[in-house]
């Protein structure tokens, strides 16, 4: 679980496509000695569990399903991702609940700046549109953003300085694509009541 407080923006070096998925190696500063293999890192928003640890690298398998559903399959060398450790239960809970489990992906539709700030908008998933709700949470890239507006076709999130400059969205382009977790109590609302209740 984390929080979609991005640490840091790693870079790849390398993906290996294998035949079940892929390995993906990035370089980046939170190797310390708090993470060790095993551990979870949330990559652009995926969850994914650390598999090997350099001086500044780490190595993760990612399945198959994985790739199907993430951008993560569009990664190369030199491209850079959000990374985020999992959350602690002595950490302050910044952003929102994100799970790391990523519900669909979407195009960058256009980039606005507004002074110091910007604001980012994507193409509407239809299926998901719904669990998109103007002033609630949604986690872009792994990035826990708040739904600025919902448009016909698109919705947007407002990008303030700090966040654009410490995520990977200053080197994003209309066009690319990114990651959607939407906020699970959305989904388990949603759940709830299309389930119909035992002795009712």
């Amino acid at each position: 679980m984390f929080t979609g407080i991005v640490e840091e923006v790693g870079r790849v070096i390398s993906v290996r496509r294998k035949s079940k998925g892929a390995e993906l190696t990035v370089k980046g500063k939170i190797t310390t000695q708090e993470t060790k293999l095993g551990d979870s890192i949330s990559v652009n928003g995926v969850c994914l569990t650390v598999t090997e640890i350099g001086k500044d690298f780490f190595s993760f398998f990612v399945s198959y399903e994985t790739l199907r559903r993430t951008n993560l399959k569009e990664v190369k060398p030199g491209d850079f991702v959000n990374l985020e450790r999992a959350l602690t239960l002595n950490s302050r809970l910044g952003g929102h609940i994100v799970q790391g489990h990523v519900d669909t992906t979407t195009k960058i539709t256009r980039i606005k700046r507004e002074g110091e700030s910007f604001k980012f908008y994507f193409s509407l998933p239809l299926s998901f549109s719904h669990l998109i709700v103007e002033k609630g949470s949604v986690a872009v890239d792994g990035i826990s953003l708040t739904v600025a507006e919902i448009l016909s076709s698109e919705f947007s999130v407002a990008v303030i300085p700090h966040t654009y400059e410490s995520t990977n969205l200053k080197f994003k382009r209309a066009g690319d694509n990114v990651n959607l977790e939407f906020d699970i109590i959305g989904k388990y609302v949603e759940r709830m009541l299309k389930v119909p209740q035992r002795g009712t």
